[in-house]
């Protein structure tokens, strides 16, 4: 072996210590997080630990589910542990595109001179909380296309950067319910997650009805910090993925497109299917699944595990498959079987 060799192997065996030194010390702190959500979440371990997931792939989440199933609360609650500056859009049909991003306003100062001056939105935060997003127009929802892909937003030809890190966590009804709008395509492909939230347990209920009907409440308190979550945004990326795992991503993202996929089901009932963005989605969110277990790399579980969140809002059905009772999920579930 060369001395070049010896080096390079050298320098392979430090940042392999140290990625995991920094997600073990990294672990500790996500186990609080955890701990201190559950005080106030009951019974969805499934839902904030995607919700996480999402946080730490440096993307946005998607939560669908009917109300009173504490939607809301959740968002509140992570703001709080992760130390994240937190607005709230309440989502209606009037809302205009001005009332989430801001607008300019003419001002006229001492001397008789004319300016106008941007007066910033609520979208300028950390954490953006869009309560029940589909309420408001296709129009009032698009304003919010650049900030999630770009992180800035462009008003009356200047650019104005959000602050980092920049996280939107909706909350949605099903579309069943009345007095509200299907998301645009190109808005739902820009949420990493779509996390469906169901109802907890009898257990789970019966801590609920307990906690939250007493007195007190005991209050958040901070587990990381702004700087944290970067931090462990960019541990996520530095995490190795194995090439059997990457091509289980790619075997299954492309098998969900009707062109490239060699399913009679998909070809029949699947209208359109998931694009590159999926595939990076999965990818980061399988590494930080791993991560929030401690591990030093993701497996072919985790694809499997995060396959529905990252692909049922990029996919739709047919209107024959809707018509035939065809649900997304059945597609999924039966796109992960060769992968098992």
């Amino acid at each position: 072996m060369t001395i070049s060799e010896v080096s390079v192997t050298n320098l392979a065996q430090s940042d392999s210590a140290n990625l995991i030194a920094d997600i073990d010390r990294l672990g500790t702190r996500l186990a609080t997080v955890r701990e201190r959500i559950g005080r106030v979440i009951f019974g969805q371990r499934d839902v904030v630990d995607q919700t996480i997931i999402t946080l730490l792939a440096g993307g946005h989440a998607l939560l669908i589910g009917v109300p009173g199933l504490a939607k809301t609360r959740l968002v509140e609650t992570l703001g709080a542990v992760l130390g994240l500056t937190a607005k709230r859009i309440q989502f209606t049909p009037d809302l205009m595109p001005a009332d989430i991003i801001g607008s300019e306003v003419l001002e006229e100062s001492e001397s008789g001179k004319r300016a106008f001056r941007f007066i910033k939105g609520p979208v300028f935060c950390q954490l953006l909380m869009g309560d029940e997003i589909n309420r408001a127009s296709p129009r009032t929802q698009s304003a919010l296309l650049q900030a999630m892909q770009e992180k800035q937003v462009s008003v009356a030809g200047e650019r104005y950067t959000l602050p980092a890190p920049f996280h939107v966590l909706a909350t949605q009804n099903p579309l069943e319910q009345e007095g509200t709008y299907p998301l645009p395509e190109a808005q739902l492909d820009r949420f990493l997650t779509q996390i469906d939230v169901g109802y907890p347990d009898i257990e789970a209920e019966r801590q609920m009805l307990i906690a939250t009907t007493g007195v007190d409440e005991e209050p958040l308190a901070e587990a990381m910090t702004t700087a944290d979550l970067m931090a462990a945004q960019r541990l996520v990326r530095r995490i190795p993925v194995g090439e059997s795992v990457v091509e289980a991503i790619l075997k299954l993202v492309r098998a969900g497109r009707p062109d490239t996929s060699s399913s009679d089901d998909v070809r029949k009932h699947v209208a359109w299917g998931p694009g590159p963005r999926a595939s990076q989605a999965l990818m980061l969110g399988i590494r930080a699944r791993a991560l929030l277990d401690g591990r030093l790399s993701p497996s072919i579980d985790d694809v499997l595990a995060l396959a529905a969140p990252t692909l049922r809002h990029r996919m739709a059905l047919t209107f024959g498959a809707r018509a035939d009772g065809v649900m997304i999920s059945d597609v999924i579930e039966r796109l992960c079987e060769p992968l098992r």
